[in-house]
Formats: structure tokens, sequence, C-alpha cells
């Protein structure tokens, strides 16, 4: 059934439909999936008091993904350029700078700087920053004029850490404790969409590829999902000083794709011991040095970084991309990767509304507390 309805919603391919736009479609004409209304409505409560409506959704993405044909189909629609990115291109190209709210993009030379500033929370995410951040590095591959991105988290106006660039804290747990994360807009959209951008390159709306290659600015922390980013970088520039983590047992959900590719960096071993026992990584030792390429002190980063960028590109783009295809080609396929999120789409629904995930994030996220500070 879901097949037939993604080839009638997407006329057999030939219609692009973002996950959104296609699930939400797919709830018109199959009354068993949930609408945009019910979801909206879910996400007015707690996550411990949602019904689990969205691990049918969960359930159609695996069944799509898991075809081959189809599964393909959308991982192209979902590398395009997001609608408001081709909206504001012509601007980023003009003035070069986008403030996008929890980010601000900047073309310095041949450099695209994507600067996060989720101020409220340290860098988490969410359901908007996701969004927001896709539209960022599609305006970085997108302008002519840039050769590389960077991500690089803004200084925080937060008491604790007033002036302190902080790169990301994961996801924010206080949303998810609310019911305020999408499995759709965030956790499925977020892997297909600038994560996989970042790694595998754009495609343009006249089907040409632009690949472009991404480095890492991390100060202070790169936590969960912002740890996960690092693993399709092409180079990390690490505070000395900073850290990386992966705290899945105290969320209770899949860290993203870093089940698929954390072992290839630092082993199967201590991979397991960062996903299942929350081991920490300082970025200068010796398994934070297979993840960071350089450590440097605080004041020595933007050196670093725009040096890292020029020697990326010193033997040309031609040679640069094909290197990066094989690279890719060796180690993450683009059927492997499509597997592995069809086997993550329903796997991770099923951890959103597990009553171990609750019972995480009132251990180790004191969210009774939190709630009660936010009334």
């Amino acid at each position: 059934m879901n097949l037939e309805l993604f080839d009638e919603l997407t006329d057999g391919g030939r219609r692009p439909l973002r996950m959104a736009e296609l699930v939400y479609g797919a709830a018109e004409r199959d009354s068993s999936l949930p609408s945009r209304s019910e979801i909206d409505e879910e996400r007015t409560h707690p996550q411990k008091e949602k019904r689990g409506l969205e691990i049918k959704q969960g359930e159609f993405f695996a069944e799509i993904l898991g075809d081959q044909r189809r599964g393909q189909q959308l991982m192209d629609v979902m590398r395009g350029p997001k609608p408001e990115s081709s909206r504001r291109v012509n601007e980023f190209r003009r003035t070069g700078h986008v403030d996008l709210g929890t980010n601000e993009v900047r073309r310095r030379g041949r450099v695209g700087w994507i600067e996060l500033k989720n101020l409220s929370c340290l860098n988490a995410e969410d359901d908007i920053s996701t969004a927001n951040l896709e539209v960022a590095v599609d305006l970085v591959l997108l302008d002519p004029e840039i050769d590389a991105g960077v991500l690089r988290g803004a200084p925080m106006t937060h008491p604790k850490h007033q002036g302190r660039r902080i790169f990301g804290s994961g996801i924010n747990l206080t949303d998810l404790y609310y019911g305020r994360i999408s499995l759709v807009e965030f956790m499925l959209e977020r892997e297909l969409g600038y994560v996989h951008k970042i790694f595998r390159g754009l495609l343009a709306d006249d089907g040409s590829s632009i690949d472009k290659p991404f480095l890492a600015a991390v100060e202070s922390w790169a936590i969960g999902g912002a740890c996960q980013w690092l693993l399709v970088m092409d180079a990390v520039i690490a505070e000395r000083g900073s850290y990386f983590s992966l705290p899945a047992r105290k969320e209770g959900i899949i860290p993203g794709c870093a089940n698929l590719r954390l072992p290839r960096f630092i082993g199967e071993r201590a991979a397991r011991e960062a996903i299942f026992f929350n081991r920490q990584f300082d970025a200068d030792s010796a398994d934070g040095r297979l993840i960071a390429d350089a450590v440097v002190d605080a004041e020595d980063i933007e050196s670093t970084v725009e040096h890292m960028a020029t020697e990326l590109g010193a033997a040309g783009p031609t040679s640069l991309v094909a290197n990066r295809r094989a690279l890719r080609d060796a180690y993450e396929p683009q059927d492997v990767f499509r597997r592995y999120m069809a086997a993550y789409s329903l796997d991770q629904a099923r951890c959103l509304y597990s009553p171990a995930l609750i019972d995480n994030l009132e251990r180790n996220w004191n969210a009774k507390q939190r709630r009660e500070a936010e009334r």
C-alpha cells in the first residue's frame, strides 16, 4: 500500500516531494496514517502523554526507504535545495550574508561560515534550528563563489557561559520531554537533509551535483547530534580542552547515523563504549585525535580553519570532489545508507515512544524540576 501511495503521489518519482510533504499527502489517502492536524495536536502534549501516532510514519518511511528504487528517489529529493533556499540564494550571493535566526551565514573570502546561534539552549537542536540549518548549508553549496563551508558555534549569551563559543549541545531534551521534537521534520529530515548534503553534496534543480568540503570548528563541546556532524566533515579543528560525546544512553534514542559512521573512526569497541556507556572523548586524547584533525588553542581556531580550508582545495576542485566521492563509495555507498535509514525510521519511532525514554529523561534531565521552573 505505501509503495503504491508513493508512486501515486510522486507520479512514479517524477514529482519531487520532501518527506513531510510525502507522508502528509499519503495521510490524505490512507486514514491509518496521522494527518498534519493530528500530529500538531500531539505536539501540545508531553512526550509521555502522546499516543504514538508517529510510529505509523516510521513504518511508512521504513517501507519506502527499504525499496531500492523508491528509496533512492526519496533520498535524491531530500538532497535538493529547500524552497526557502532557492528564494534566498540571490540575496546571499549579492550580500554575502543571511541571518536565519538560529544561525547566520557569511561569505568570507572563498569560505562560507555558518555560525550556530540557538542561544537560548546552548546550541541544542530542535525542529526550527534543523530547518534553518538546512537552508544555511544549501546557501553555502549553491554559491559559486564559495569553495568550502565551516560550522562554528557563536558566542553564548547565557549568564553561565557569557561570551563562550559552544559548538553544539545535541538534541534539545526539554523539547523532547514536552513532545516538541518531530520524528519526520527533525529525526528523519535532519539525516536525509543537511547532514546528507554536507556528506554527499546537493542535487541542483538542473540535476547536477554540487559537492564541497565542510569543516567543523569545535569549541567547548560537541555533544550528541553535534558530535554526529563531525563524522561527515572533511576536517575537524577542535579547541584545546573541548570534548565530544554521544549520550544516547541518557536520551534513550538512536544517535542519528553515529552507529553507521563512528566505528570507522575509532573502532567498534570504542564506538560501543560511546553509545552504550556515555564515554566522553577529550579532543586531545588518543581517541579524540581520531576524530579531530587538529587541536589548537582558542585564539588559533580561525587561522587553522582558514589554512585547512585552503589546503583542502590545493589540488583543485575536480580532484577534491573525485576523492570525496571515492571515499564515500568505499565506506558508505548510498545503498548502505538507504538500508540504514530504512531501519532507523522505524526503530527511532519506537524509541521515541518507549517508556524507557521518559524514564531516562526523568532521571537524567531533571525534567520535572525544569517543568516547574517554566511555569
